[in-house]
């Protein structure tokens, strides 16, 4: 049976990741009063969010003051589930930025989990700058392929095998 959560007015939207550089796993959460849900997501999910939610904010009034106080996950919370889908829309009626989170399943499965978060533009910018930084702090990507360079060493396939990339 599947979940829906519904956040309407969240206290926070963050986005975070655990473990190391080269094997970190991203997350997004969610708190409104004691309902928190947090999302496994892939980076890439979390840099393309980032890029529309910069430029759903540019064609709106400019936010107000944006707080980085609170962004850290909360502690100790297991992802609910795996984002398969993202989506961005506005609400102009609510002056908000809503966005879908649904999970990943297969092609035969039944309909999965999904939260619905409805965002302040605040909240919205400071989860795009947030993740933006996040995705920047990773291993820089190889000029060639746009694979992230490993320390311990790229195969890249441009090269065909034949010698790593100059960094």
């Amino acid at each position: 049976m599947s979940v829906s959560y519904e956040f309407d007015a969240p206290d926070k939207v963050t986005v975070g990741t655990i473990g190391e550089v080269g094997a970190r796993v991203f997350l997004l959460q969610a708190r409104e009063g004691s309902s928190v849900v947090t999302m496994k997501v892939e980076k890439q999910q979390v840099g393309a969010l980032a890029t529309l939610l910069g430029r759903l904010l540019q064609d709106l009034a400019r936010p107000g003051e944006l707080s980085e106080d609170d962004l850290e996950l909360d502690p100790d919370d297991e992802p609910s589930f795996v984002v398969g889908a993202l989506a961005v829309s506005y609400d102009s009626a609510g002056d908000r930025v809503v966005l879908l989170a649904e999970e990943l399943v297969g092609e035969d499965d039944e309909p999965g989990d999904d939260a619905r978060l409805a965002l302040t533009r605040e909240q919205a910018a400071s989860l795009a700058i947030r993740g933006a930084r996040l995705v920047d702090a990773g291993r820089p990507p190889c000029p060639l392929c746009g694979y992230p360079l490993d320390p311990r060493g790229h195969a890249c396939p441009r090269t065909n095998g034949h010698h790593a990339p100059l960094t």
